[in-house]
């Protein structure tokens, strides 16, 4: 599940070039910023600062300094649910939104400048399911990495694999591998040999009341301990924590309904 490890160097800050389609950054779009940032600092130990408006008011979460997530305001006239977004990293994010409309997908926003951090776009597999796309204004980026409250994994939670897979392999040159058994549909997309993240067809066990979407995995040095906050704090927990063969994990949501997972590494 988790991506192959990334060269480090002090105080585990990642420095990365980010291949085109590897997940670069995550983005919450949330009704009410000022509550949402209270209850990320209170679970994750994130700081904030303001950010670029992209398109409304956005504010940066920090760990150690370095920029781990981004918080955004949904339009207040718009009655759309709180909800996490990857981005996914492009050389030219206006061709790639327009492979995305190729490939029977939509764009929603942009492409559009923010400010001078890079350029995005965001839309649509053709399952439903929101993605973003970022073109850093430079491609040498520096993250704090395998330190809790850091995404550590992207997963496409969708009808099923075959066609979705097809879409994002077209769109950034993945190889898909299967790796789903006695009919577990779950495939896992690598970029140069490199797991960078999956796919699971959940058939009949897809939400009703969320479709398909992406899931983002923040690491958590304590599953447990981490979720008997979380409810403390007006989160909550939809599958109780559980042992995998990639660490403890549990998917829950935050006070607004956005959906992410904690995930315990198993060393």
């Amino acid at each position: 599940m988790t991506e192959a490890p990334e060269p480090t160097g002090p105080n585990g800050r990642a420095h990365t070039r980010y291949t085109p389609g590897t997940p670069c950054r995550v983005d919450l779009m949330a009704h009410d910023i000022a509550a949402t940032q209270a209850f990320y600092a209170e679970l994750f130990g994130w700081e904030f600062q303001p950010g670029p408006r992209r398109p409304g008011p956005c504010v940066r979460a920090l760990l150690d300094g370095h920029e781990v997530a981004g918080i955004g305001q949904l339009p207040p006239d718009r009655h759309l649910p709180a909800a996490w977004t990857p981005y996914l990293a492009s050389d030219d994010v206006d061709l790639t939104a327009e492979t995305v409309r190729l490939c029977c997908g939509t764009i929603g926003v942009g492409p559009l400048d923010t400010g001078d951090s890079g350029r995005l776009a965001i839309g649509s597999d053709p399952s439903g399911a929101v993605f973003g796309v970022w073109q850093a204004a430079a491609h040498l980026v520096t993250r704090t990495a395998g330190v809790p409250g850091t995404p550590v994994w992207n997963e496409l939670v969708t009808f099923e694999t075959e066609r979705v897979v097809k879409f994002y392999e077209t769109l950034f040159g993945y190889e898909g591998r299967a790796v789903g058994a006695d009919g577990f549909d779950y495939v896992t997309l690598h970029l140069d040999g490199r797991p960078v993240a999956g796919v699971h067809g959940a058939g009949r066990d897809l939400p009703r009341d969320r479709g398909p979407h992406w899931l983002t995995y923040f690491h958590a040095a304590d599953v447990d301990g981490t979720l008997e906050r979380l409810v403390g704090l007006g989160g909550r927990v939809l599958t109780p924590a559980r042992d995998s063969a990639h660490g403890r994990v549990a998917t829950v949501t935050d006070p607004e309904g956005a959906r992410f997972a904690l995930l315990q590494d198993p060393r």
